[in-house]
């Protein structure tokens, strides 16, 4: 009985969790975010913490989608998402070292297979900060990881021809 009772709580939070995925792909993020909050009050996951976060971000709330991904560490620390959400969102705030900081642990996280992402929001901050040649490499990293990741690319080249 309790194997089936713990399968049902779990697909009861993955069913709210994926209808607010939806809600917030198309739009409606004030709904997605209380699905999330269902989810995460059923049972608690670092993916849903996450795409909370990432739904606080959509309305400007980077500090409460920063919490966010801090619960969703906690959870998991080997998650990668988290981490690169939060470099991110400290982007938006202006917060650069601190971004750095956040997006490397991204990019040595162990579950992240969006690697690129990380690799290029490096890259965006070493160019924001004069670090020409450390953002190029970073640009290269992330078309390492995903070489159809034509922003990496562009930034790249983009970068590599203001510097000649």
């Amino acid at each position: 009985m309790g194997k089936l009772a713990d399968q049902s709580i779990l697909e009861k939070a993955r069913d709210y969790f994926e209808k607010g995925y939806r809600l917030q792909m198309s739009g409606h993020i004030k709904e997605a975010i209380q699905l999330y909050k269902m989810s995460l009050e059923v049972c608690p996951t670092p993916e849903a913490h996450t795409f909370l976060g990432w739904a606080y971000s959509h309305e400007g709330k980077y500090d409460l989608a920063i919490q966010e991904c801090k619960r969703a560490i906690e959870l998991d620390p080997e998650y990668g998402n988290p981490y690169n959400d939060i470099g991110a969102y400290l982007i938006h705030q202006g917060h650069f070292e601190e971004a750095e900081y956040w997006l490397r642990q991204a990019v040595e996280a162990p579950k992240y297979e969006a690697r690129h992402f990380a690799h290029f929001n490096l890259g965006w901050v070493m160019e924001r900060m004069g670090r020409w040649f450390d953002a190029i490499e970073e640009y290269k990293k992330a078309q390492e990881h995903d070489p159809q990741y034509t922003l990496a690319t562009i930034a790249q080249l983009d970068l590599q021809a203001r510097l000649n």
